[in-house]
């Protein structure tokens, strides 16, 4: 009596762990493909996410170099449409003229490359500096390497030696020396003693 009362619970529990393995089996089963395919959105990611650190780009035309780009981190996203290089820990852009002088520096904390247009976007604290100590300030900001101009649409802010020029969006020739602000929204005068610093 007692042998067949245990054989019973162990029969019981051999079912229970037979069903519990079948479950398992079907549930593994059912996931594989999800996990085959996580696995692959994982691979691609990889693959189409490559990182550099410290990066200098050098930008020249017919031999002269035009432009120096520095960034701490490089990362290429060409699993997007259209494909770019991003960079999420700020960059700097120094412009040089004929004799290699540096015209203007543009720096940024967040940037992205799109090589195929060879516009570069950059955003969030954006700076535009030239050498007559004239600052453009704004918070989005288009360089076409190509043709080597600054494009905007966002509100920005010129400050220079005598006035502070605001406005909704800017065109701009690379050393920033001459620029055109659109939908002037006022100028304030200054005294030439009382423009901050650049440095």
């Amino acid at each position: 009596m007692i042998s067949g009362s245990l054989n019973v619970v162990i029969i019981k529990q051999f079912l229970s762990y037979c069903s519990t393995l079948a479950f398992l089996c079907l549930l593994f089963a059912s996931c594989e493909g999800d996990i085959s395919t996580i696995n692959e959105q994982i691979i691609k990611q990889d693959v189409n996410r490559e990182r550099a650190e410290d990066v200098t780009i050098i930008y020249s035309t017919e031999g002269q170099t035009k432009a120096k780009l520095f960034a701490k981190t490089f990362v290429t996203r060409s699993d997007m449409k259209p494909s770019y290089v991003e960079m999420k820990d700020g960059l700097r852009v120094d412009f040089f003229d004929a004799a290699l002088n540096v015209t203007s520096t543009l720096t940024a904390k967040y940037g992205r490359y799109f090589q195929e247009k060879g516009n570069i976007l950059v955003q969030d604290s954006v700076e535009v500096k030239n050498n007559k100590n004239e600052t453009l300030h704004t918070e989005e900001l288009v360089w076409n390497e190509k043709i080597q101009k600054f494009y905007s649409d966002k509100f920005v802010k010129v400050v220079t030696p005598t006035q502070i020029i605001f406005g909704d969006g800017l065109e701009a020739n690379q050393d920033f020396t001459q620029y055109q602000i659109k939908n002037v929204k006022g100028t304030i005068a200054v005294d030439k003693n009382q423009v901050p610093r650049m440095d």
